[in-house]
């Protein structure tokens, strides 16, 4: 097995076991829940932006596979004390990556992780929900689903 792979499963694993801002966040100030009707992953992203919009508290709930679970903790890590704007960068660059198509020199840091699921079309939406919901939360659409054509944010909620 290469490093890469080991470091990937290293990673989930530990994640998944011990996820990091998972739980309630009471003082949320925006939300979102997102779904995956595919495999049933369902999320709910909670926020608190503080008086300069940056990301002041972040916390998930929720059930879904070792990618997703993995994913929704990586994000909350990654997006802690950024400015919304940085965030939804950061979303975007993530969602490039997981696709296969990250951007020539950007850097994500451990979020790289995920740079090989590509190669699993299935598990792209895995690591992609959470950060589809906290796209959600910022826009403060309450529902988003992986399942629209863009895979865009929906105020439907799951489509069937």
């Amino acid at each position: 097995m290469n490093n890469q792979l080991e470091l990937y499963q290293q990673v989930i694993l530990e994640h998944n076991r011990k996820p990091k801002n998972f739980g309630k966040l009471d003082s949320a100030t925006h939300r979102a829940e997102g779904f995956n009707p595919i495999c049933g992953d369902h999320f709910w992203v909670a926020l608190q932006l503080n008086a300069e919009g940056r990301v002041e508290g972040i916390a998930f709930e929720g059930s879904g596979c070792a990618i997703s679970k993995a994913s929704a903790s990586m994000m909350t890590e990654a997006v802690k004390g950024k400015t919304q704007a940085d965030a939804l960068t950061l979303c975007a660059q993530f969602q490039l990556l997981v696709k296969g198509e990250p951007k020539e020199g950007t850097s994500l840091g451990k979020l790289e992780v995920f740079s090989n699921i590509w190669k699993y079309p299935a598990r792209v939406k895995c690591a992609g929900l959470a950060w589809h919901a906290l796209q959600g939360a910022f826009a403060k659409t309450a529902v988003v689903s992986t399942e629209t054509e863009e895979e865009a944010v929906t105020e439907k909620g799951p489509q069937s």
